[in-house]
């Protein structure tokens, strides 16, 4: 077994061939992922284990820098490893042998944290990982069956969502594909203040939508106005960014307006962009997060969970996401740093 970066063409090839024919490969794994971070300044590894010339388990690794000169290693829905033609010890060896090679190279790299959002159920008897206190990547999520016809799709959604996207038709909203990343941030400022989060800068959703292969952008429109619209001006009222990989389509990010809500605006973008996913030959949906079933109620995904619930499908869980403290003094002191200054701002 041979573990190494890959760097050249020929190994990128092979690389996103086996991410796209392996059972736990996505997105956040491929080579598309890739090209979108590099966008984004980011440097981004692959590694991989090879024996006879086949890859037989892989990381994708997104690396930020932070304070001091540190950095922060990532292995989003990673690592990828596992096959059926291995035993589970075999497997294992391959994986724990994979994970050494990393921890060894982000050791050299001055990086802080090693944080892992693995499909599978993974553990290591040599590296001590535990619990991330990151919700980045979600613990469940819902994916739709897009192999059926679009009255079974409706189907099998909670009577509220067909109910929702009824009276969306109803008050006129239309919806089209969009190239408007200013509408769609001013959008997602808005709902970022309503609902307290912080939202990405806006290159962050211009590289999502420019950068990233099979990324798309609908918005949702009222009609013009008529002597009995309850609404006074045309206008964008919702968007919703999503992309397509491998099959898959993903609903990434969603916005709208607050003085709208009663038109329903996310409803009709949600069914838009199942039907065009369906279209272009995905053959799932994936609505990418919701609250695991034994979350409390507080838990942020709460409030999503209860919109992402009306439009059925299947429930998926994930393992936690994992972490493995390569400084932790450091890491330590700077926790207690950022706690400080959060009570400071209190």
């Amino acid at each position: 077994m041979n573990i190494r970066l890959l760097s050249q063409p020929a190994d990128m090839r092979r690389y996103g061939q086996w991410i796209a024919a392996h059972p736990q490969g996505t997105l956040w794994q491929s080579l598309e992922r890739r090209a979108y971070l590099e966008a984004l300044g980011k440097e981004v590894r692959i590694y991989a284990a090879e024996e006879a010339g086949n890859i037989i388990a892989s990381a994708l690794i997104a690396i930020d820098r932070t304070a001091f000169g540190l950095r922060t290693w990532e292995i989003p829905r990673g690592p990828v490893f596992g096959s059926k033609t291995h035993p589970e010890t075999k497997n294992q060896k391959i994986l724990e042998a994979l994970l050494e090679c990393i921890v060894t190279d982000a050791k050299r790299d001055r990086c802080l944290t090693l944080s892992l959002s693995p499909v599978a159920e993974m553990t290591s008897g040599i590296w001590p990982l535990r619990p991330s206190r990151r919700c980045v990547h979600c613990e469940a999520t819902r994916i739709l069956d897009l192999a059926q016809p679009e009255e079974a799709i409706l189907a099998q959604m909670k009577p509220k969502g067909r109910y929702n996207i009824r009276i969306a038709e109803k008050h006129g909203v239309t919806v089209r594909q969009s190239d408007d990343i200013d509408a769609f941030y001013t959008l997602v400022q808005e709902t970022a203040h309503r609902d307290g989060f912080t939202p990405l800068p806006k290159e962050k959703y211009h590289a999502f939508l420019h950068q990233l292969p099979g990324s798309f952008l609908l918005t949702a429109s009222l009609p013009n106005p008529t002597p009995h619209s309850p609404f006074p001006t045309p206008t964008t009222i919702a968007s919703l960014l999503g992309v397509q990989w491998n099959g898959t389509g993903i609903y990434y990010y969603g916005a709208s307006a607050y003085a709208h809500r009663a038109a329903m605006a996310p409803y009709a973008l949600q069914w838009a962009a199942i039907r065009h996913c369906r279209d272009s030959g995905c053959t799932q949906y994936d609505l990418l997060g919701v609250a695991p079933p034994d979350a409390p109620r507080n838990h942020p995904w709460q409030g999503i969970t209860r919109f992402k619930e009306h439009f059925g499908g299947q429930l998926v869980t994930y393992p936690p996401e994992q972490q493995l403290v390569l400084r932790p003094v450091t890491a330590y002191a700077l926790d207690l740093k950022r706690k400080i200054l959060r009570f400071m701002h209190i």
